[in-house]
């Protein structure tokens, strides 16, 4: 019966550093490559199979390593994406330079075919707003505020992105205000909450972060904690009334370093058109 109980207390003890020890040293640090097709009804024809691969919350810093952002902008660079979009969060934060200066230099190794476009989020700011915007310039990654064309022949479709949510301007409308009515128009925006807000200008998709998934996602129930506002903004491609909006997971953690069934990713998002599939 001692042995019967000590197997026993030996087999829960194990059950339990397992669970603890998967969610930490072993979801956390796995990136996978998510492939996912983003179906617009105003896609331009020669824009049918772009591509776009998206990065978010890499949050460099106590759970992130610097050589772990290495890894992760050489793996992005490998996957010959047609387009870069980088929506922030790219460090823990907490007043402090260190952090921005050391993530920059690597992003800024980030290379596509049409270019990388990146926006600013909450953490940014919250470690030092001027030094992140002065990198996000000199990268000449900057789409904030801005909107850019992308040209194939005489189509185009247009990246323009958003200020932060909370520590800035969102300024949708200002953005686009020099496209055309008929134009394609993707957004970056940190917050997905952003879309909530108030602004008439048609977007046919916003690309978001900010949520991490979740970071920890209970089967048949969901995620228990969601840093947004509405609740069912969480991760992967939702239709809103206003537009498609999708949420990346994002690479890092914010608050614990753990992550539960809902592994961080590079999500690779190729735009189709209906009419043409």
């Amino acid at each position: 019966m001692k042995r019967r109980r000590f197997l026993k207390s030996t087999l829960y003890s194990s059950a339990f550093a397992l669970v603890g020890f998967y969610p930490i040293f072993i979801e956390r640090r796995k990136v996978l490559v998510n492939r996912y097709k983003i179906p617009i009804a105003d896609l331009p024809p020669s824009f049918n199979g772009f591509t776009l691969a998206h990065l978010t919350d890499i949050h460099l810093g106590s759970f992130v390593s610097k050589s772990f952002v290495e890894e992760i902008v050489h793996t992005t660079n490998s996957l010959g994406a047609d387009v870069i979009v980088c929506t922030g969060d790219y460090v823990m934060g907490g007043d402090t330079t260190e952090q921005v200066d050391t993530v920059w230099p690597i992003l800024s190794k980030l290379k596509s075919k049409h270019g990388v476009y990146s926006v600013l989020g909450n953490h940014d700011h919250h470690a030092d707003s001027n030094r992140s915007l002065y990198w996000l310039e000199r990268s000449e990654q900057d789409i904030r505020h801005k909107c850019k064309p992308i040209y194939k022949g005489k189509e185009r479709v247009i990246i323009g992105g958003s200020g932060d949510y909370w520590y800035d301007r969102l300024d949708i409308d200002n953005t686009f205000s020099c496209t055309d009515e008929r134009d394609c128009r993707l957004l970056l925006s940190h917050n997905p909450d952003a879309i909530d807000t108030q602004f008439d200008t048609p977007l046919a998709l916003v690309m978001s972060g900010h949520t991490h998934g979740g970071q920890v996602v209970i089967p048949f129930f969901g995620p228990p904690i969601l840093p947004v506002k509405n609740k069912n903004y969480s991760s992967g491609l939702i239709t809103t009334a206003k537009t498609k909006l999708f949420i990346s997971r994002g690479i890092g953690c914010s608050g614990l370093p753990v992550r539960f069934n809902c592994y961080p990713e590079i999500a690779i998002l190729e735009l189709v058109n209906p009419q043409l599939t």
